[in-house]
C-alpha cells in the first residue's frame, strides 16, 4: 500500500499562468543578447511556461526610434520595462545597454528585475 494522503493519491498542483505580453528587443550585434535571452527563457519557464517571447530586432535607427528603443537587450513585461525605476532616455539609436547593479554596470539585467517583473503581470491576471 502507498502513502495515504488523503485526497486518493491525487497531488495538488499550483497553476500557472503565461504572461500577457513579454519583449525582447536587440540590436546585431550586441554580444548581451542571447545570455538576456536565455535567463528571460530561463525565468519564463519557471515562473510563466507556455509564455512566449516577441523578439524584436531593433537595429534599423527608424524601427529603433519608433519602438522607443533604450538599447540592447531591452525586455518588457506588459509593455513595461523590467529596471526598477526605468526612465526613458529619449534617445533611440540602436546601441548597447548598460544596467545599474549591486555590482556595476552590466550587459544583462540582474534575475530579479525578470523575476519581479513576471511575477507582478502573473498577480495581476
Amino acid at each position: 500500500m502507498g502513502r495515504s494522503s488523503g485526497v486518493s493519491g491525487l497531488r495538488r498542483r499550483r497553476e500557472v499562468w503565461p504572461v500577457t505580453q513579454v519583449e525582447l528587443l536587440w540590436f546585431d550585434g550586441c554580444p548581451s543578447h542571447e545570455p538576456a535571452r536565455a535567463m528571460l527563457e530561463d525565468v519564463l519557464a519557471e515562473l510563466a511556461p507556455g509564455t512566449p517571447i516577441e523578439d524584436i530586432d531593433a537595429s534599423d535607427p527608424a524601427k529603433a526610434e519608433r519602438l522607443r528603443f533604450p538599447g540592447s537587450p531591452t525586455i518588457r513585461i506588459d509593455g513595461h520595462d523590467i529596471q526598477p525605476g526605468f526612465e526613458d532616455p529619449g534617445d533611440y539609436a540602436p546601441r548597447c545597454r548598460v544596467f545599474p547593479t549591486p555590482a556595476g554596470l552590466r550587459g544583462v539585467p540582474p534575475r530579479e528585475w525578470i523575476e519581479d517583473a513576471v511575477r507582478r503581470s502573473v498577480a495581476n491576471r
